[in-house]
Order: C-alpha cells, then sequence, then structure tokens
C-alpha cells in the first residue's frame, strides 16, 4: 500500500477527545496490551498528530505519529500498527517468518506467496482469514511487515503451502516507514526453546551479528540514488560522533591499557544498564532471563562490538545476574524447574554515570524533606534547612540567616547547584552525554563581496551530522558552491557557507529528513519569502 510515494492531505494536532477516543480503540482492537502499553504508546500528553493521506492507488489513510514516527494507521475504519510499534510490542500479532531474500519483493509492492513461509519447529501460529499479522525475518523476531491472512492456518497446510498467503498492507522501508526516522529492525533472538545456559552456549550471539549484517544489506538495497547517499552520510557522522572515548561511549581504544576481559565487563554491565534504563519496562516483569539477553541486551551492544559472556569474567550470564542481585539492581528466581527470570528491579538504584533529569531531581527532593520531616507545620509552603539542605545549597553568607525555603526556590536552587548535561540518542546507538548546555544549529545571513550573500551554518556537529555530508548535501541541491571552515573563535567546530539564501533547503533538510527538533535550530524565519528573489 506504500510501496510508493503518498500524498499528505492534512497534518493536525490531535484533540483531548480523539487521543482517549483513539486509546480506546487500541484497547479494543489489541486486547493483549496492558493498560500502561496503551498508555505508553498513545501517550497522554507528548505531542501526537493526525495524519490524513491518499496513498498512490487512491485509498483515503490516516496515520497518527508519535515522537516524529508513524505508530498506527487507520484504513476503511480499521486499526493497524506500524513497524515501529511493533518492534516496540513484537508480540501483539501473530508472527510468520520469511526469508531475508523476500524482503525485498515486499518492499516493492508484492504479497507473501506461501512458498516463502518457512515453518519453525513449534508449527504456524494459528489464525483465521482474514486476521492481522506480523512477519519477521529468519533469526530476527522484529516484524518487517504486517498484512492480513488470505486463508486460515489449516488451509494453508491443507494447500501444501501453495497459493498466496498474505496481503501485505505496510513494510519495513516503505515509504511510511521513511516518513519516521528510518531506524532499522531491532535485534530481537527468536523464543528461545532451551534453557538459558543451553542457548547461551550455542553461540546466539554469532547469529544476532550475522542478522545484522542481512538486514544492514538489505537496508541499501532498493533505495534511491539520493536517499542512499544521504543514508551512508548519516551512518558515518554516526559513527564517527561515537568514536569520542570522552562521551563514554562503548567503542574499544586500541590504546586502551584495560584487558579484553575487562572491556568485555564493562561493556556487559553497560549494556545491561542501558537495557534496564531504556527497554525494560514494569509490566514486562516476570522477565526471562534469556529474553532479557536476546532481546534487549544485544540491541544494546553499539555497531562494531560484540556482545560475548564468555569472554567476560562471569562466563555465564546467570553469574553475571546473581552479582547483579547481590548489588541489589535486581531480584532473580526460578519460577519453573531450570529457568530463572527477572522478577523485581530497583529502578531508582544509583548507578554511576547515570543523569538525572529535572523530575528526577524534584522526586529526590520532595522524597527527602518528606522522609525528614522538614516540611513547616505551620506553613505548608515552606521547608526547614537542615545542615545537609544548607550546604547543598546556601551561599555562605546565608548560613546563619536563611532558615526556610520556599518549596519553588528550594527546587531551583538544586537544579542550580547541578552540573548541565545533554544527551543525544541515534537510532541502535549508545546515547551520547556531554556537559554543559546543547548550542542549537545556527544559521546565519552574511553579505560578502558585491554585494552578494551567503548562508552560514555552525554547530551541526553536536547532533551528530558530519559538516562536509551535509555541505556536499546542499551543494548537490541547492546547486551552488559550498566551502567547509573553521568557525571563527573556535578550535573543532566547523561552519558550512553556501552561495545565496539557502535556508528553505536548509530547513528541509534538518527538519524533514534528519527530524531534528525546531526548537534547536535558530535562524530558520530568515528564508527568502515566496515570489522575492534570493
Amino acid at each position: 500500500m506504500f510501496a510508493k510515494a503518498f500524498r499528505v492531505k492534512s497534518n493536525t494536532a490531535i484533540k483531548g477527545s480523539d487521543r482517549r477516543k483513539l486509546r480506546a480503540d487500541v484497547t479494543a482492537v489489541f486486547p493483549t496490551l496492558g493498560t500502561d502499553q496503551v498508555s505508553e504508546l498513545v501517550p497522554g500528553k507528548e505531542e501526537l498528530n493526525i495524519v490524513k493521506l491518499y496513498a498512490h492507488r487512491g485509498d483515503a489513510v490516516t496515520v497518527y505519529v508519535s515522537g516524529g514516527n508513524p505508530i498506527l494507521f487507520e484504513l476503511e475504519k480499521n486499526l493497524y500498527p506500524t513497524v515501529y510499534t511493533l518492534w516496540s510490542y513484537p508480540d501483539l500479532l501473530p508472527t510468520f517468518t520469511t526469508w531475508p531474500l523476500v524482503l525485498e519483493k515486499l518492499v516493492g509492492g508484492a504479497d507473501l506467496m506461501l512458498p516463502g513461509l518457512v515453518v519453525p519447529p513449534a508449527g504456524l501460529p494459528q489464525v483465521q482469514k482474514g486476521d492481522l499479522c506480523a512477519i519477521a525475518l529468519v533469526g530476527n523476531r522484529a516484524p518487517v511487515a504486517i498484512g492480513v491472512a488470505a486463508m486460515s492456518t489449516a488451509e494453508m497446510l491443507t494447500s501444501g503451502l501453495k497459493g498466496r498467503g498474505f496481503s501485505v498492507l505496510h513494510t519495513y522501508q516503505d515509504h511510511l516507514w521513511r516518513s519516521g526516522d528510518k531506524s532499522s529492525p531491532p535485534s530481537i533472538a527468536p523464543l528461545a526453546l532451551d534453557p538459558p545456559d543451553l542457548s547461551e552456549e550455542k553461540g546466539s550471539v554469532q547469529a544476532d551479528t550475522t542478522l545484522q549484517g542481512d538486514m544492514r544489506r538489505l537496508t541499501l538495497e532498493g533505495e534511491e540514488e539520493e536517499g542512499e547517499v544521504q543514508q551512508r552520510c548519516g551512518e558515518k557522522s554516526l559513527s564517527e560522533a561515537t568514536e569520542d572515548p570522552s562521551v563514554g561511549g562503548l567503542n574499544p581504544d586500541p590504546t586502551d591499557s584495560k584487558t579484553l576481559q575487562e572491556q568485555m565487563d564493562e561493556l556487559l554491565q553497560r549494556c545491561f544498564l542501558h537495557a534496564l534504563k531504556y527497554r525494560v519496562k514494569k509490566a514486562d516483569l516476570p522477565l526471562l532471563t534469556s529474553t532479557l539477553l536476546g532481546s534487549h541486551m544485544f540491541s544494546c551492544c553499539p555497531e562494531g562490538r560484540q556482545l560475548d559472556i564468555k569472554k567476560s569474567s562471569y562466563k555465564k550470564l546467570s553469574k553475571f545476574l546473581q552479582h547483579m542481585q547481590q548489588e541489589q539492581i535486581i531480584q532473580v528466581q526460578e519460577l519453573s524447574k531450570g529457568v530463572e527470570s527477572i522478577v523485581a528491579v530497583d529502578w531508582k538504584h544509583p548507578r554511576k554515570g547515570s543523569i538525572l533529569e529535572g523530575s528526577e531531581v524534584r522526586t529526590i527532593v520532595i522524597n527527602y524533606t518528606k522522609k525528614n520531616d522538614l516540611v513547616d507545620a505551620d506553613n505548608k509552603n515552606l521547608v526547614k534547612l537542615d545542615p545537609i539542605l544548607c550546604d547543598c545549597i546556601l551561599e555562605k553568607g546565608e548560613q546563619h540567616t536563611v532558615m526556610k525555603l520556599p518549596w519553588d526556590s528550594l527546587l531551583n536552587r538544586c537544579l542550580e547547584k547541578l552540573q548541565p548535561a545533554y544527551q543525544v540518542t541515534f537510532p541502535g546507538q549508545e546515547p551520547i552525554v556531554k556537559k554543559g548546555k546543547i548550542c542549537p544549529i545556527d544559521i546565519t545571513l552574511a553579505q560578502r563581496a558585491s554585494n552578494k550573500k551567503v548562508t552560514v551554518v555552525r554547530n551541526l556537529e553536536a547532533y551528530g551530522l558530519d559538516p562536509c555530508s551535509v555541505a556536499t548535501i546542499l551543494q548537490q541541491r541547492c546547486q551552488a558552491s559550498t566551502t567547509v571552515t573553521p568557525a571563527p573563535g573556535t578550535k573543532d567546530i566547523l561552519q558550512v557557507q553556501i552561495q545565496g539564501n539557502q535556508i528553505h533547503h536548509l530547513s528541509r533538510l534538518l527538519l524533514e529528513e534528519y527530524r531534528l527538533p525546531r526548537k534547536h535550530i535558530q535562524g530558520l524565519e530568515k528564508a527568502p519569502k515566496p515570489g522575492k528573489k534570493k
């Protein structure tokens, strides 16, 4: 349905009543989702847009967009999830498996034929004709397409797996997927049929790495020439951004004095903590330890690194998790014979090097004041300052004069005393955390000789963008000369200079293709007005 470009009719923010209706519709259509999962999929306050469009065949489709990604689409009053949603909830639909080479055909608009199915040892999922199903590739449970079953499972088997099996509606790499952040499918290990220790011994890490290579190769097939260049430029710039050891990346340093075992221990712990912080939800508990490793920790491993527990000092996942239990981060139990599960996680456990958001700081301060009975009994809006709070937030001249503070003043002072930092997250990579405040991308117009205008862009590096790659793309699109030079008054920052007023092209590149938030770009208002000379 989205194999070819579609035409957008409208794009508007969703109303509160429509948001509640959508949440109710999702609950009715996908009853396996819990209340927390529905609230996470259809957030209550975050930006959520309704995009009405016409597919290339003329079908009227309503798409719901959250966080820049299409999460659901509605066709003829039927609600369907996108691949972005299925990557977060891979078990939402019955899943059938096919070969990686078949994906190219599906992206081109073909339906899935039954000879292309791979029958797992447990047999095919039981579905009826007309049921909505997900399609995944061998070795990875992350769906790459959704479709409607053309016949029941019994009819598929009776036919000898011949004929059309599924009418495909949406795929990874189609134009609906391209309207999002264009991230690749995560690596989600198939459901383990063996005990966790056995699955570890079978080298599932290598299988996942091979699969990622296949998926990466498929990502570049079938792309238009321009899109392919952009994607490769993006991959180059993002990989370069993670090579800086100062940002806490996981890429090995050739000069690192640590042994390979110590480096693997560090990688193992970081993948574990990253999985708990960003991938595992409370609703997922109890969680099989094998699922934690295969579905979450492996996908947290940055590109170019291979997580191999045998090369760590722990040798086995069970021993590593026992250590994490001793650190009181998790609680592990054997819910069935020979199968261990994580039954509890201390989400507030202090983690070295982790960052705190403003809301977390506020919660910590409020809990501390209540725990130590510091709220003024006569005026609930005031907080009494104990010695610890005095040392934390008061200046030297205030130590003996300020005994109480209003809540807002107390919280603001606490925030001001903390070191500001920012985090930049790229799909499939470890987030980059740096001290200080992130500078916006700065776009300015300048006059050069003969009264000619030039467009100057600075601070691209902070957002993982390579100035040289951006300059090459703009040179092709604007048909104008570009140069890359050091920004005045800086050491390591480059600026891109394009001949003429090219802010319109810059706006499209940064907002629509790189999906950067508008609030982090300044100078877009200087774009040439329609009908006026640039």
